[in-house]
């Protein structure tokens, strides 16, 4: 008697969940990506007026609506990960090029077109606000902003742009 040995065979796909990477750079050449400007330091540490930078976002995938901003500290735990603020810039949706505006430190009073996703994790350190600008105190901590396209609730690209060490 012959037997036949049947194996069957299974056909996976494998599908990405990793976005596109789109291209990021500061509208404003104070900001180099190797140190943060002089005066864009937290209040606590003699900061004048801080913000964000001003970026532009360009090679947004068709159907971008939003613009999500993480401002981290690399070099701290409790402020990685969008731990100096996370916020989303709202557009119409048919440019492939936006440049997003400033965003005053230390406040929760935001342009037009932002919206606080989560302020900043230590409100205790210096003072509350949607975005806390680089705060170390001047120890070299390095300071990036994760910059993710956005389609509904879907990243659609992403990048990081290092803001610099402070």
């Amino acid at each position: 008697m012959k037997s036949t040995l049947f194996i069957p065979l299974i056909v996976a796909t494998v599908v990405s969940t990793h976005a596109f990477a789109l291209d990021a750079k500061f509208a404003d050449t104070a900001w180099d990506g190797n140190q943060v400007p002089t005066g864009q330091q937290c209040q606590k540490f003699g900061g004048h007026n801080p913000a964000t930078p001003a970026l532009i976002v360009s090679d947004l995938p068709s159907g971008t609506h939003a613009i999500v901003l993480e401002y981290s500290d690399r070099d701290s735990k409790k402020m990685d990960n969008g731990g100096h603020g996370r916020m989303q810039f709202m557009f119409n949706g048919s440019e492939r090029e936006v440049t997003i505006p400033s965003v005053a430190g230390h406040s929760f009073d935001l342009p037009e077109g932002f919206k606080s996703i989560e302020a900043h994790r230590s409100p205790g350190w210096d003072k509350a606000g949607a975005y806390m600008p680089p705060c170390s105190g001047g120890k070299g901590h390095a300071y990036y902003v994760t910059v993710k396209a956005m389609q509904d609730d879907k990243v659609t690209a992403t990048t990081v742009l290092e803001m610099g060490k402070y």
